[in-house]
């Protein structure tokens, strides 16, 4: 299939980009003995899934449906964690999952009888130190309800429990890690003789080019060496970084005080961290405002007034019916697509490694219809 022929807006997977990550992790997998788990949070382009089985450990899921999916389109290891099981949930995430981690003593009691024996048990804990970006990803803020703090931890209720949990980052290079694994150690370290395994949680930003790969190797081989334990790292940006875009086209441009161009898709339903995080998605062939000829307000096509990409500017003039293509939209994107206003979710497509495109989703009426 030609590029040309996809009906806009769409994401197009490039799968060349994709094992190059791939290649990259499972890297680090073999020379440091860690095992890497997909995030489905961050990335669940699930029609990859066959290629990323091929290099990665299994999945980590944050509940059911992503179990669901983990187990029937991985069918690798599956890891759940929560901040909280639903009693009609817990015995269906039980039977597909290999580890399932607690977020409290409260939910591990509640629950032990039913999942020990029958899968490996976990607890997240909160080392109360991180260096995130932003307070809105920091599960380390104050009052967090994001795992266990040292000092409403119960070393008496520890029978059953094979491992312990944290996630203090968000798309960090290894000197953040090693901060927070200062903490742990220093608060939970002496639990560990007993213990399985340790996860890591995510945020690690592995495929980054500045990313000091040599380093996260030692500093995991170390660690495996002082307490003889397992160690699982879940990332979820790293998988996807870069290995995909997001395709639209102008359907107007209307000018006050500036041209405003207005597109086929909207960062609010389809870009939403751009707005959330706040950060500033890359255009291909674009620069900052002014910074080429013709410069533009890229802007969605719902009613929000703030649903602004940005402003960019360009070589030549935008016209009517051009594309415009939105660079490293897979990861964190597709999974929080929203059909806010009605306006239609983008379609799946992949660039497989041979070259050819491949149309494997197609949303319309009936997927808007269906969520309401």
């Amino acid at each position: 299939m030609d590029i040309s022929e996809l009906k806009t807006p769409f994401y197009l997977l490039d799968e060349q980009r994709l094992e190059k990550n791939l290649l990259l992790l499972d890297f680090v997998q073999k020379q440091s003995g860690a095992k890497i788990l997909l995030a489905l949070k961050g990335f669940a382009f699930w029609d990859s899934f066959d290629l990323v089985g091929k290099y990665l450990s299994g999945c980590c899921a944050s509940g059911l449906y992503e179990a669901k999916l983990a187990s029937e389109e991985m069918q690798k290891e599956v890891h759940t964690y929560s901040p909280a099981y639903k009693d009609d949930e817990i015995d269906e995430i039980i039977s597909i999952s290999d580890h399932l981690v607690f977020n409290s003593f409260s939910q591990w009691q509640k629950y032990k009888d039913r999942a020990v024996g029958k899968l490996s048990c976990g607890l997240r804990i909160n080392p109360e130190t991180s260096s995130s970006p932003s307070a809105l990803y920091n599960p380390c803020a104050p009052f967090s309800r994001l795992g266990v703090t040292k000092k409403e931890f119960k070393e008496d209720l520890l029978d059953g429990i094979d491992g312990l949990h944290f996630h203090t980052l968000c798309e960090q290079n290894v000197d953040a890690l090693e901060l927070v694994l200062e903490s742990f150690e220093l608060k939970f370290g002496h639990l560990l003789s007993k213990l399985k395994w340790v996860n890591f949680g995510g945020g690690h930003h592995i495929t980054r080019e500045d990313y000091d790969i040599e380093k996260l190797i030692k500093l995991i081989i170390d660690f495996r060496k002082r307490y003889s334990v397992d160690v699982y790292l879940e990332p979820g940006e790293a998988v996807g970084w870069h290995s995909g875009v997001l395709i639209s086209t102008v359907l107007d441009i209307v000018h006050n005080e500036k041209d405003i161009v207005i597109l086929d898709t909207s960062a609010e339903a389809h870009m939403p961290d751009t707005i959330i995080m706040p950060y500033r998605s890359e255009v291909r062939d674009a620069g900052e405002a002014n910074e080429k000829k013709y410069s533009y307000q890229l802007s969605g096509n719902t009613c929000l007034a703030g649903d602004i990409m940005g402003d960019y500017s360009f070589d030549k003039p935008l016209k009517i019916g051009d594309r415009v293509i939105f660079e490293d939209q897979l990861h964190y994107s597709i999974v929080k697509n929203t059909t806010f206003n009605g306006i239609k979710l983008p379609n799946l497509a992949i660039q497989r490694k041979d070259g050819n495109i491949e149309l494997v989703k197609e949303f319309g009426y009936e997927n808007y219809k269906e969520r309401n």
